[in-house]
C-alpha cells in the first residue's frame, strides 16, 4: 500500500536489490527526485509531493531495505554510501535519463544525497541539491576535527552539544538490540511517540513496514558512520547549488553543524524554520515553495538569492499580512518583511497608502506583494477578506494586527461613542484578524505567527488616555491568552508595546472634551513631541522581525516603554502616581 494517490510505480533492479520507485505530474517537467530519511520510506514525502506534482516530475524512491524495495542480503555491508549512490544513479537514469535531477532529501536521504552531490562519477547528473535534517559525513567528520585541533571553550560547547543531541547514533551501533526494540515495542509505540514530540499526526503515517524498515536501517549507521568520521574525503565539494533548510527545534542536529559549510559548497542559499525534525510531515507547505523557488531559480539560470535581508533565510517566501501598512510602523514593517524575500499583502483602510506600500515593498525585495482594502473593525469586510487571501494568496505564515487609532481625554469625557470607535479598530480589528486568520493558521496545522500591535499604554496607566489605554491593555491580555492557547499547535503570538514613535498617529488622533482649535493645537503639540523623540517605526519594525524569529511574547520598544515594562512588574506604585500628573499639550 501506498499513501501516494495517483503515484506511478516502477520497480529499478540496482546491485542485487529491486528499489521501489514512485512518480507523479508530467515527466516533461524537470524532475525533483525526494529521498527519504531513516526510519522512514518514501511514504515521509506524502504530504510534499503532491504539493510539487503540478510543476514538477516527483520522484520517490524506497531507499534499499525500506518500504516496498528489496534488502541486501548480507545486510551487514549493504548500505554503504557507495551503494546508495549506485541506487541513486539508477533510479536517476531511470526516470530522468537525459536531464539532470533536482535532489531533495531528508535526514538520512540528506546524509546520502551529499554523498551523491560530492562524488565525481554524479557530475552533470544533479541540477540542484536540497539538504534539511542531515549533514555530510565528511563535512561532520571534519567539523569535528577542526574543533579538536582548536579546542576553545565555545568549540568544546559545539562539539558536546552534537554529542548529546547524537544519543540515538551510539544505541544504532550495537549489535542486535536495536532490531529487537523496533520489532518489539518501539515499533508498536513509535507513531504515538512522533504524535507526542514532534507533533505528526498518525494520519496513515508512518506505514506498516516501519518495525522491518527501522531494524534493517540501522545498517546505514553502522556501515557508514564511524568509518567515514574517521577518514572523512578532503575533496568533499559540492559540485551542484545547495539549499540548505535548518529546523530550529531539532531536536538531533545543532545549527552550528553547518557552521563552516561555505567553504565546501560554493553556491549555498541557507534557510531556516520553527519547525521540529520531521518537517516533511508538519511544514509540508514552506517546504514546497522552498524547492518550487529553488528548482525554478536553477532552471532559469539563477543560483543566487533574489532577497539580501538579513533574514531572508527565515522569511524567504512567507506569506506575511500586515494591516494599518498604509504608514507608520505598518508600512515599515511590510518593507522589513519585503527586504527578508517575504510574500507581502499591505492592508490598510486608505487604498492608495496600500497599494504605495506594496509597490515599494516589491520594490525592496518582496518575493511578491500585494495592496488589500479594509476597515478592520468591520467584521464583514475582515472576513471576505480572509476569504480572499486564502483563495488567491494562501494560508498566512506571519499576520501583524497593527492598524490603531488614538485617542486622548478624561474619562468623563470620552463618550460613549467614543469607547466605541476605539475599541472597534484598536481591540476588535484585532480580535477579528486572529479569529479568521489564525483559525486558517490553526487549521492547516503547520504552525505560523501572530504579532499584535499594543502598546507601552497597555501597562503604563495614565489620566489622559483612559480609553486608548484600555484598548491596548486589552490587545496585550488578548495576546497572552491566546499565546498560551495556540502553542500546542506550534502558532506563537507576540504583543509588541512601543513607546513614543515617530509616525502619523499623532496627527490623526483625536482629542475629546476640547474644542477644535484647542484639539488642532494638541495635535500639533503632540506630533512635534514625537518628532523631538524621532524613534523611527523602522525599529519597531526590527523589533517585530525578532519577535517571530525568537517567539517572544512580550515586546516593549523604545527605552521609556522598556522602563515602564519593569516598573510595572517590581514598582507598579511608582507607575501610579505617575499616572496622576497631567500631560502638557
Amino acid at each position: 500500500m501506498t499513501m501516494l494517490k495517483g503515484a506511478r510505480e516502477r520497480r529499478v533492479a540496482t546491485g542485487g536489490v529491486e528499489l521501489c520507485v514512485a512518480e507523479l505530474g508530467d515527466p516533461e517537467q524537470p524532475t525533483v527526485v525526494l529521498v527519504h530519511g531513516y526510519p522512514d520510506s518514501k511514504e515521509v514525502w506524502s504530504e510534499v509531493a503532491p504539493r510539487l506534482a503540478d510543476r514538477f516530475h516527483v520522484v520517490l524512491y524506497d531507499v534499499r531495505g525500506h518500504g516496498r524495495s528489496s534488502a541486501p542480503q548480507p545486510l551487514r555491508g549493504g548500505f554503504t554510501l557507495e551503494k546508495l549512490t549506485d541506487d541513486f544513479l539508477a533510479v536517476a537514469d531511470a526516470v530522468s535519463p537525459d536531464r539532470p535531477v533536482h535532489l531533495v532529501g531528508h535526514d538520512w536521504g540528506s546524509v546520502q544525497s551529499w554523498e551523491f552531490v560530492t562524488v565525481a562519477r554524479t557530475e552533470g547528473r544533479i541540477a540542484s541539491f536540497t539538504s534539511m535534517s542531515g549533514p555530510s559525513l565528511d563535512h561532520f567528520g571534519h567539523w569535528i576535527n577542526s574543533r579538536l585541533r582548536r579546542p576553545t571553550p565555545r568549540r568544546v560547547g559545539q562539539l558536546l552539544g552534537q554529542g548529546a543531541k547524537s544519543w540515538y547514533v551510539y544505541l544504532l551501533h550495537t549489535p542486535v538490540l536495536p532490531e529487537l526494540a523496533w520489532r518489539g515495542p518501539l515499533g508498536k509505540l513509535w507513531p504515538g511517540v512522533l504524535e507526542r514530540l514532534e507533533r505528526v499526526a498518525s494520519d496513515g503515517y508512518p506505514t506498516p513496514s516501519l518495525p522491518q524498515d527501522a531494524a534493517r536501517g540501522a545498517w546505514l549507521y553502522r556501515d557508514n558512520v564511524r568509518a567515514r568520521l574517521r577518514r572523512p574525503r578532503p575533496d568533499a565539494h559540492a559540485h551542484a547549488p545547495v539549499q540548505l533548510i535548518t529546523p530550529l527545534g531539532d531536536a538531533f542536529l545543532s545549527e552550528r553543524l553547518h557552521d563552516d559549510l561555505e567553504q565546501w559548497v560554493p553556491q549555498l542559499t541557507r534557510r531556516t524554520l520553527p519547525a521540529r525534525h520531521w518537517v516533511p510531515r508538519t511544514r509540508p507547505d514552506q517546504l514546497a515553495s522552498w524547492i518550487t523557488e529553488f528548482v525554478h531559480g536553477i532552471e532559469g539560470g539563477h543560483t543566487k538569492s533574489p532577497a539580501t535581508g538579513r533574514h531572508f533565510d527565515r522569511f524567504g517566501g512567507q506569506l506575511v499580512l500586515v494591516t494599518g501598512a498604509g504608514s507608520g510602523i505598518g508600512r515599515a514593517t511590510a518593507f522589513a518583511f519585503a527586504e527578508s524575500g517575504a510574500r507581502v499583502i499591505a492592508v490598510d483602510r486608505d487604498a492608495e497608502s496600500a497599494a504605495r506600500t506594496a509597490e515599494l515593498a516589491r520594490l525592496v525585495g518582496a518575493s511578491d506583494a500585494w495592496a488589500e482594502t479594509v476597515d478592520v473593525s468591520d467584521a464583514q469586510a475582515m472576513e471576505k477578506l480572509a476569504d480572499k487571501v486564502a483563495r488567491e494568496y494562501g494560508v498566512l505564515d506571519v499576520l501583524v494586527n497593527n492598524a490603531g487609532i488614538g485617542l486622548s481625554g478624561s474619562f468623563f469625557d470620552t463618550a460613549p461613542e467614543d469607547w466605541k470607535k476605539v475599541l472597534d479598530v484598536n481591540l476588535w480589528g484585532v480580535i477579528h484578524g486572529c479569529r479568521l486568520f489564525g483559525r486558517q493558521m490553526a487549521e492547516r496545522g503547520q504552525g505560523g505567527h501572530i504579532v499584535n500591535t499594543a502598546s507601552a499604554a497597555a501597562f503604563q496607566p495614565s489620566r489622559a488616555l483612559p480609553a486608548y489605554s484600555t484598548s491596548k491593555a486589552a490587545v496585550l491580555m488578548l495576546s497572552e491568552c491566546l499565546r498560551a492557547e495556540l502553542a500546542e499547535q506550534g502558532i506563537g503570538v507576540s504583543a509588541i508595546c512601543p513607546g513614543l514613535v515617530n509616525t502619523g498617529i499623532t496627527s490623526t488622533a483625536r482629542f475629546v472634551g476640547v474644542d477644535g482649535e484647542e484639539e488642532k493645537r494638541r495635535r500639533q503639540s503632540s506630533s512635534r513631541l514625537y518628532g523631538r523623540r524621532n524613534y523611527p517605526p523602522e525599529k519597531v519594525a526590527e523589533a517585530i522581525l525578532r519577535a517571530v524569529i525568537h517567539d517572544e511574547a512580550v515586546v516593549p520598544v523604545t527605552p521609556e516603554a522598556h522602563g515602564a515594562y519593569v516598573l510595572s512588574r517590581f514598582a507598579p506604585r511608582v507607575l501610579r502616581r505617575l499616572a496622576r500628573m497631567q500631560p502638557r499639550l
